[in-house]
């Protein structure tokens, strides 16, 4: 079994540098005119993208910091209650 698996790692693994040359050959015979139009939607696409996921960074940060906000809160009005916070200021 693992010999079968050797071979067809081998046999179908990343394209190298020819294959590239094929693969590239083939996209411009196909799509030809349209390329760069495609080129330019999936640069869209992509912008798109990152934009997304920096908006959800930046929610995600926020809410880090509004939990972090309440965390303090909820403790200093534990220590208020615990009078804690008097022994601190003598």
């Amino acid at each position: 079994m693992t010999e079968l698996m050797q071979y067809i790692v081998a046999w179908g693994g990343i394209p190298g540098g020819w294959e590239w040359m094929v693969i590239l050959v083939v996209a411009l015979l196909i799509f030809g005119k349209r390329l760069p139009e495609i080129a330019r939607s999936v640069g869209k696409s992509l912008t798109e993208f990152k934009k997304g996921i920096n908006e959800a960074k930046e929610s995600t940060d926020d809410l880090a910091g509004d939990v972090r906000q309440i965390k303090d809160e909820v403790a200093s009005e534990a220590k208020e209650a615990a009078g804690l916070n008097e022994a601190d200021t003598k």
